[in-house]
């Protein structure tokens, strides 16, 4: 976690508690849980796909016992007894399993048993910190690892013993029971700065709307005054018991000065009040550091980044793009930098604090602010940085090399280069491994390798900055990459701060010399960059640097390479290239009616003749050599859409839960549906509509990703969007291809491409029969740089022994079909 100066740290801590004054009390009636049962049971949640949970594949499988303090739950990797034992809460109400081996807090592996008795069927909120999960009567819900404190689940509690599995080993934990069936919660709000004399339209903000009712909420309406003026807002439909963030707009003309106003929000349903909070924003002078919301194309959620301000702003300046570190909001890190003379820097939220790691989601959030912020202050192109301090510098590390053509030089800051051998990770599979199954899964995750992608910073200009006393992330993560850059790179400056530790003032990230090396470096244009050395992993993630582009992989997600000249004079274009089945050249620098030639890999030239000047060409390798071909159909895999499983989530997602089949498997649908929304919302700051397979059509949700959840047999929208798939799972059988699986005990996830779209995917979690279906319930695709292929294919037994429960797993070719060379498979 970054430590920023106390002033930035405390004002921030003052503004979180003012807009908490406002927010409707949840805990009308409190129990406290003060004792419990603590087991440290061997799971692994890492950052990949595969995991293991002994005690949830015992309550799978309905042989997991009834915890008796000193009984046995089973025993160890070592053969040592598991055994439950008595917790009590301590004088802050935290139950914590002392002297467990893997030390305190988040990250601890094992898991507390707490009951509830209730003397009928009733709702209640759901409050636990420090968890990772939380089995509630077996029904799956999200946790909070990093004890926000805001994160109140609606559950419903059944006549008698209530049983609650927390996945932790220290955790407070309490129920609520409010008098009102909806709530406005406002302890996580989304909002932006006030600029009086600026501000001149709508803008918008987002709290939390809490449905503690078993109905669903429709038609609802928020209305907000502040400063005098009211607006009105629809809201989005909120599943029975469940939470969800909405956006509302409100009118910032009343406000003409600086400081801090009430904002009145209230909650109606057919003009009927349902509840009233207050949401405290706050007003800033011209010049001042400030935040801007806007509506993330990823989910359409409400997301906010900050901004430092140009000192006299004007346009061709500059635009300094800040990646923050674990723990830190965007706005606390623009505060740590002095207003520039010569640019503005704007910071991304990275989805939240600790967000995606600048990974996955992450990556696109920090994207969508550079278009953002390019848009609002039109800087000049070729003057756009990229820096970051602790997790945001291994963002600067990541994204530099993701994207190497965006920046004129990067600077990233007391950071790591990889999440590899960077903290617990608590995966399953050594890079080591020399299973086929488990290297096919690590190679899911290569686009978070970037060492190995390091040839890609060579057109940069990089400074790394680091405290030679760090504890927190060691120096010799910055002297790793300063020995691999050494090695070819010319354009580096690196500096170690005597004496600094993690956090060393705002210098950690404001330093004078990093800005002055910005300021000697510019972006070259597109016209002078004749030579392209440029990797991948993805095309779906990366795909092009300048003038050429990656388009198709033979291998899908190892490494691509190309490096290619361009020559003017004798109008030619030659090179090598690793891993590349299409590739595409712009063409614009030749002119009109150029005769050119191209010669790749050494093979026979090709000569193209452009009729344009701005022609672009597709060139085909198959067996060794190259030909031209035609602009490939939008369906086959390409830059648009690639895969992998994860990447449906997207395209303002829409989550489908089946109702046709059995009344277990319908309740699994739905609830594991909403499991993913709390975890989407906790994780991501995200916002997803949850519909039923009826409600559901392609042209009412046209090119929005779609997320199934049951089989072909339980979700009526599965002939809609999967009868082309070569994937098909129904009731007790999963097919894939020739491979044909039986049983009750089969999970799987895949993504397909939605054929009415060109940009969106369709993801597919689903399972042959309960347990099959609760094998799939854990949602590691949500954890920043996990892995996953384009399809895997598993039985419940994955949950005892990892990788050997697999049956298969894989990539599609680039026509969507199963390809043996990329897949691995086992009877």
């Amino acid at each position: 976690m970054n430590h920023y100066n106390l002033k930035s740290t405390a004002y921030l801590f003052f503004l979180f508690v003012l807009l908490c004054i406002g927010s409707t009390s949840v805990g009308q009636g409190v129990f406290q849980f003060k004792e419990g049962l603590a087991a440290e049971i061997n799971v692994h949640y890492g950052r990949e796909a595969l995991y293991s949970d002994p005690l949830a594949h015992q309550l799978y499988n309905g042989t997991l016992k009834t915890p008796v303090a000193g009984e046995v739950f089973g025993n160890s990797d070592k053969g040592a007894p598991i055994s439950w034992k008595a917790v009590t809460a301590d004088s802050t109400k935290r139950l914590v399993l002392r002297g467990a081996g893997r030390g305190g807090g988040f990250g601890r592996s094992g898991y507390i048993y707490l009951t509830y008795t209730s003397d009928k069927d009733k709702n209640a909120l759901l409050t636990i910190t420090g968890n990772n999960s939380v089995f509630v009567n077996g029904v799956l819900h999200a946790g909070d690892p990093y004890s926000s404190g805001w994160l109140h689940l609606p559950i419903r509690l059944k006549k008698g013993l209530n049983e609650f599995y927390v996945r932790s080993l220290a955790i407070t934990a309490s129920l609520s029971f409010p008098t009102k069936d909806v709530l406005l919660n406002t302890e996580d709000p989304t909002m932006p700065t006030l600029q009086p004399g600026i501000d001149k339209d709508a803008l918008y903000a987002a709290i939390v709307v809490i449905n503690n009712s078993q109905k669903e909420l429709k038609g609802l309406q928020l209305t907000s005054e502040i400063g005098g003026k009211k607006s009105t807002s629809s809201i989005p439909s909120i599943p029975a018991l469940s939470v969800r963030k909405i956006q509302f707009s409100f009118d910032p003309t009343g406000i003409s000065s600086t400081g801090k106003y009430n904002c009145q929000l209230v909650l109606t349903e057919k003009n009927k009040v349902l509840d009233e909070a207050v949401l405290i924003m706050e007003a800033v002078a011209s010049g001042d550091k400030y935040s801007v919301t806007f509506e993330s194309a990823i989910d359409g959620s409400l997301q906010y980044y900050a901004v430092t301000p140009q000192i006299s702003p004007k346009k061709g300046a500059a635009l300094f793009l800040s990646v923050h570190g674990a723990g830190v909001e965007a706005l606390g890190q623009a505060r740590a930098y002095k207003s520039k003379d010569w640019g503005t820097l704007v910071a991304a939220t990275n989805r939240r604090p600790r967000g995606f790691n600048w990974e996955d989601w992450g990556r696109l959030d920090a994207l969508e602010v550079l278009q953002l912020g390019s848009t609002r202050f039109e800087p000049d192109p070729q003057h756009i940085y990229l820096t970051g301090h602790s997790m945001g510098g291994h963002g600067t590390w990541f994204l530099g090399a993701t994207y190497p053509d965006k920046w004129a030089a990067i600077a990233p800051c007391s950071g790591y280069p990889t999440l590899k051998g960077y903290g617990s990770a608590d995966g399953l599979i050594p890079d080591s491994s020399s299973s086929p199954m488990e290297q096919l899964l690590l190679r899911s995750g290569n686009q978070s390798d970037v060492p190995k992608l390091a040839s890609n910073y060579k057109p940069l200009g990089v400074y790394v900055l680091h405290g030679d006393n760090d504890q927190v992330v060691s120096v010799n993560y910055a002297r790793q990459m300063r020995k691999q850059l050494g090695e070819f790179h010319t354009d580096m400056s690196y500096y170690e701060y005597p004496g600094g530790e993690h956090w060393f003032g705002d210098q950690s990230v404001d330093w004078g010399p990093l800005f002055s090396f910005f300021k000697w470096h510019e972006r070259a244009l597109d016209s002078n960059v004749n030579v392209i050395d440029f990797k991948t992993s993805s095309p779906g993630i990366s795909s092009s640097y300048r003038w050429a582009s990656i388009e198709q992989q033979d291998m899908p997600l190892q490494y691509s390479r190309i490096q290619l000249k361009r020559n003017s004079k004798s109008k030619s274009i030659s090179g090598v290239t690793e891993n590349v089945r299409l590739l595409k050249l712009d063409l614009q620098q030749f002119g009109a009616n150029a005769s050119i030639s191209i010669s790749l890999d050494n093979g026979a030239k090709l000569e193209y003749k452009t009729k344009n000047v701005s022609d672009i060409i597709y060139l085909l390798q198959s067996n060794g050599q190259w030909t031209f071909t035609t602009k490939p159909d939008s369906f086959e895999k390409g830059p648009h859409r690639y895969g992998t499983f994860k990447e449906a989530f997207n395209n303002r997602m829409v989550f489908v839960y089946g109702t046709i089949g059995t009344k277990e498997e319908n309740e699994w649908n739905l609830n594991k549906a909403k499991f993913d929304a709390e975890t989407w919302y906790y994780r991501g700051n995200g916002a997803v509509d949850i519909i039923t397979d009826k409600e559901f059509s392609l042209a009412k949700y046209k090119d929005r990703g779609v997320i199934i959840y049951g089989n072909k047999s339980s979700n009526a929208a599965w002939n809609s969007l999967l009868t082309d798939c070569p994937i098909q799972v129904e009731r007790n059988k999963i097919t894939a291809g020739d491979k044909q699986w039986t049983g009750d005990d089969l999970g799987a996830y895949f993504v397909w491409p939605i054929r009415s779209s060109s940009i969106a995917s369709v993801a597919v979690i689903a399972g042959t029969g309960l347990k099959g279906m609760n094998t799939a319930n854990a949602n590691q695709y949500f954890a920043g740089a996990s892995g996953f292929p384009d399809f895997m294919i598993f039985s419940s037994s994955m949950l005892l022994n990892g990788a050997g429960g697999m049956k298969m797993a894989g990539f599609y070719d680039w026509q969507w079909r199963l390809d043996k060379k990329n897949l691995v498979s086992v009877e």
